[in-house]
């Protein structure tokens, strides 16, 4: 090595000029000295190599191996055959999100309730509903709802396009099977932007037509690459000491029996023994269910950190009451403040990128509604 060989050069020259006595004892010692130069060198390389093993397998081996049921958020949704999207389709989609004319009031949209900004919930226990009226049960995110394949606390509708109708329709919410709001939104200068987006049918302005744009638009709000995505898909040092082991008490408390799939949850249905005073049945009050009081579908997880409150109810303020709840309730062993902290800590790691959707400018051809 160079530097050895400068060093033995500059060694030698200050032998010459040393006294005898001292030039004797350094050559005396010298095989010593090169002994110990190589023999820490050797040191160095050692450890710098096994620093760069670790940190080298370190990238590459999970800290804590997730689960093989939790997936990752797909980066597109899928469209039913009876409703693929077009851009004109998607853009009518987003202005009827927007729209209160939906409303038989005029003063209450989808985004009334499912504020994109806010995680697409509301934060009400209990959203308000038309006329003073509310509504039975927490709304909802909106985000990544296509990849949810039960709809609703009781999973009473299977397609987005189904869901839609009932809000839409329903005398508490939008109320659309009044006469006067199909009227409304014709005369706000939408049937060209129906023309364009349903062509050929006859009548494309409909509530089945409204829902199914609509629908199309909310297949766009999708959040894929959160840091739990991005810790799956190899990044290791995402995720901090906390987070992982949030992760890992997740996964061996056996919340993944419930909170699987790419949302970590919303596939199933679950007796919640939480709230068995509440009046709300859950399934319970769907035909052919009565034999489900009290069964609710199991919450997604992503983006739970930015939807409180939490439960059908609304019942729990906050995520950390929310976690120490189901732990205490379900899973019915004690658990610490510090397990609570780190499981909502690697709850928060399921937030994900929010896309930017501007207010759009909706058709107004008249300024007089027809009443």
């Amino acid at each position: 090595m160079v530097y050895l060989t400068h060093i033995k050069k500059w060694l030698k020259t200050l032998s010459d000029k040393l006294p005898y006595k001292l030039t004797r004892t350094y050559r005396r010692y010298n095989k010593y000295f090169w002994i110990f130069v190589v023999s820490f060198t050797a040191l160095i390389l050692l450890f710098s190599g096994i620093r760069w093993a670790q940190d080298f397998l370190g990238s590459r081996l999970p800290p804590v191996t997730p689960h093989p049921m939790l997936k990752t958020i797909p980066t597109e949704s899928t469209d039913p055959p009876y409703n693929l999207r077009t851009p004109g389709k998607i853009e009518l989609g987003k202005m009827l999100f927007f729209e209160p004319r939906l409303s038989v009031s005029g003063n209450v949209s989808c985004q009334t309730c499912h504020i994109l900004s806010a995680g697409g919930a509301d934060h009400h226990r209990i959203s308000p509903a038309q006329q003073g009226a509310t509504h039975n049960r927490n709304t909802p995110t909106v985000y990544n709802s296509t990849f949810v394949s039960r709809k609703f606390w009781d999973g009473r509708a299977q397609s987005l396009e189904d869901q839609l109708l009932h809000p839409l329709t329903s005398h508490n919410e939008m109320n659309l099977n009044s006469p006067i709001v199909l009227s409304r939104i014709r005369d706000s200068g939408y049937l060209p932007w129906f023309e364009a987006a349903f062509p050929g049918e006859d009548h494309p302005l409909s509530a089945e037509n409204i829902a199914k744009a609509i629908a199309a638009f909310e297949r766009t709000l999708i959040t894929p690459g959160d840091r739990f995505d991005q810790y799956i898909n190899g990044n290791y040092r995402i995720l901090n000491q906390q987070e992982l082991d949030g992760l890992a008490l997740f996964q061996k408390s056996n919340c993944v029996s419930c909170h699987f799939g790419p949302m970590l949850g919303g596939e199933t249905f679950m007796e919640f023994s939480y709230h068995k005073t509440t009046t709300d049945r859950g399934r319970g009050d769907l035909p052919g269910h009565e034999g489900e009081e009290n069964v609710f579908r199991v919450a997604p997880l992503r983006n739970v950190g930015l939807t409180f409150p939490y439960f059908h109810d609304g019942s729990a303020d906050t995520l950390e009451e929310a976690v120490a709840s189901m732990l205490h309730d379900q899973l019915k062993r004690p658990f610490t403040n510090e397990e609570v902290a780190s499981i909502v800590a690697f709850l928060h790691t399921l937030t994900g990128p929010l896309p930017e959707i501007p207010h759009p400018a909706l058709p107004r051809e008249v300024t007089r509604i027809r009443e």
